[in-house]
């Protein structure tokens, strides 16, 4: 994709969402008008945390550039249960998650080792073999969000390393 085009897809995306928020809001005056809010709800606000912006996986090394064509989103909901280790695997496609439940501690072929706690977010290594493991006492739950192209596998795994 030229960067023409993808700012173009960036302007677009911007001007449809600008709209949507102001229709929004629009909307929500008209019915604060119609219903006035109690002190409770007064007190509710959205609130907005970000979490992780980086161009860098766990490791530190620099993520690859996207991928020529259309993009395919895929996003993953992981369980990996008490005591358990996946096997070595690789990542084609960018990704990053949330682990959202436990603790997770993610191993480089290369010895590096990440600890992942339970409301951090992870930037996977793309080309690079890893595994995961539950040291912990209960279950991790973990949520990807893979950049990724139809097709495309979100792992390739490695049974030919074993485990220790």
């Amino acid at each position: 994709m030229t960067m023409k085009k993808m700012m173009n897809w960036v302007l677009a995306a911007t001007l449809i969402c600008g709209a949507s928020v102001f229709t929004s809001c629009k909307q929500a005056k008209t019915q604060e008008a119609q219903a006035p809010a109690t002190e409770e709800q007064a007190e509710k606000k959205v609130v907005s945390t970000e979490l992780i912006r980086t161009s860098q996986s766990w490791d530190g090394v620099e993520l690859p550039d996207y991928f020529q064509g259309r993009p395919e989103l895929v996003a993953v909901k992981y369980v990996f249960p008490a005591g358990q280790k996946l096997g070595w695997h690789h990542h084609v496609a960018m990704n990053y998650g949330v682990l959202v439940q436990g603790e997770l501690t993610i191993i480089g072929q290369d010895g590096k080792t990440k600890v992942v706690h339970e409301g951090e977010p992870v930037v996977e290594m793309v080309g690079t073999i890893h595994h995961g493991e539950n040291r912990g006492t209960k279950d991790c739950i973990l949520y990807m969000f893979y950049l990724s192209q139809k097709d495309l596998p979100l792992a390739v795994q490695h049974p030919e390393i074993p485990l220790e």
